[in-house]
């Protein structure tokens, strides 16, 4: 199956619980997808691409239809966490209490929000302005180091007892009971102690078929069997926790000796639950910075992302991630351009494929900003102007098929008759909203041709 389709029909089922629950509690009234805003988060370090994909699932699986896009929002996780965790008391946490204030009245203060995910560690800094928004001071940043990472030691680990081929015919034969029991050790590592996995039946009779299973756990350390139980030891299992704490400390500290002058370090995220990564970072950073974690991480992420759609502008500004720019003619300069760069149209030199910078990485965007450029027609007989959108992470490129970058989406701007002698100019708008959106109009007739980019899908 296509990786479209599994986050389309997973979003649709959540979709038909939620409007089931909602309608259950309101007899007579019969709620449709559209009586909602819906609010999807997703990783801060995701590209746009990935979050177009997104927007394409939710599309596919009935959230919204053509005509109420607006009805959907994608919410930063980190932020919508940093979002709640700001309104919560002292007592709402589970790690060093700073004070009875809330972080909503610190204004001023700076917080790096850590969000620990199953997939990706997500780190996002934060200043608490006066009316209590949201700045964002560094771009997005990360791995994909996240919980899952230590699920797949943890399954290694059950490769390395289970050797003769059984444990790779068990993932095979039962890939389903492979998951159970990956979610009961997804359980267990909120302690940070010896545990105990139930051997499910079927694991047991592939093993018996080579050997006694107590003889499968001779050649290992830190594993052994109780009837039916696997047991794993704490120095164990801390093991499993090591590339990924490695990969936070490692992000977290390129981010601290930027002197932001930070305050806080809020974890939040299902991860965030582990008592082994929460010892791990303030062991790593206590005394310089206060760290905190919300008494239910998971849910910040959750209860923020429902404050966010009721209110965007919580968060005022952030951190372009790349350069945006079109592409536009400049008159030719020998001394300057390229050769092969020369076009000739209506009798003038021409240099192409020049980048026009609309925003340069690192700069701030508020919410809903926009930004302007004019296009004019090089040629008086256009009947139409093509725009083409591009990105890179580099400040100062200067042509569009430099290296590092990318064409993100084009469109066309049909212009008006050419026998009216009026100066043939487009404004290029590009707004920066839950969604980016680029629009072209015609200044003479007022017609608008728009763009949602098509970002090639994850």
């Amino acid at each position: 199956m296509t990786a479209l389709k599994v986050f389309s029909e997973s979003l649709r089922f959540l979709k038909d619980d939620a409007l089931k629950t909602i309608n259950s509690k309101a007899p007579g009234q019969n709620f449709t997808p559209s009586d909602f805003t819906w609010v999807l988060t997703v990783p801060a370090i995701w590209d746009e691409s990935a979050k177009q994909f997104m927007r394409e699932a939710a599309t596919q699986a009935g959230i919204v239809t053509e005509g109420t896009e607006d009805k959907l929002m994608i919410a930063l996780e980190p932020e919508a966490a940093s979002v709640w965790c700001k309104k919560l008391p002292s007592d709402g946490f589970i790690t060093e209490n700073h004070n009875s204030n809330s972080l909503d009245q610190t204004k001023g203060f700076q917080t790096i929000i850590v969000d620990c995910g199953g997939g990706t560690i997500d780190i996002t800094v934060h200043k608490i302005l006066n009316n209590g928004a949201l700045k964002e001071k560094h771009r997005a940043s990360g791995n994909n180091l996240g919980g899952q990472t230590v699920d797949r030691k943890f399954q290694e680990f059950l490769r390395e007892i289970f050797t003769d081929g059984v444990w790779d015919e068990y993932e095979e034969t039962y890939p389903s009971e492979v998951q159970k029991m990956i979610f009961e050790f997804s359980r267990l590592k909120q302690v940070d102690e010896d545990i105990e996995i139930p051997c499910p039946f079927n694991l047991g009779k592939l093993a018996r078929r080579k050997k006694d299973i107590e003889k499968f756990f001779e050649s290992v350390q830190g594993a052994s069997w109780n009837k039916g139980v696997i047991k794993i030891s704490r120095e164990k299992l801390r093991s499993f926790y090591d590339e990924s704490l490695q990969g936070m400390t490692k992000s977290l500290k390129e981010i601290l000796e930027k002197d932001l002058k930070i305050d806080f370090i809020l974890l939040v995220g299902g991860f965030a639950e582990s008592k082994i990564l929460r010892q791990h970072i303030i062991e790593q950073f206590v005394g310089k910075y206060k760290i905190l974690c919300p008494a239910r991480p998971q849910e910040a992420i959750l209860r923020g992302a429902v404050e966010f759609g009721r209110n965007p502008k919580i968060v005022t500004c952030r951190r372009s991630r790349f350069t945006y720019g079109v592409a536009v003619l400049k008159k030719f300069d020998e001394s300057e351009h390229k050769q092969e760069k020369k076009l000739l149209a209506d009798g003038k030199e021409w240099c192409k494929d020049i980048f026009k910078k609309l925003l340069e990485v690192g700069q701030d965007v508020a919410w809903d900003e926009t930004r302007e450029h004019l296009l004019n027609a090089a040629d008086p007989k256009q009947t139409q102007m093509s725009v083409r959108l591009f990105r890179t992470e580099k400040k100062n490129p200067e042509y569009v098929d430099d290296s590092g970058v990318e064409e993100i989406g084009s469109f066309v701007v049909k212009l008006c008759n050419s026998k009216t002698n009026q100066e043939r100019k487009v404004k290029i708008e590009l707004n920066f909203g839950s969604a980016i959106r680029a629009t072209g109009t015609d200044l003479n007739t007022g017609k608008k041709s728009t763009l949602k980019f098509e970002f090639k899908n994850v």
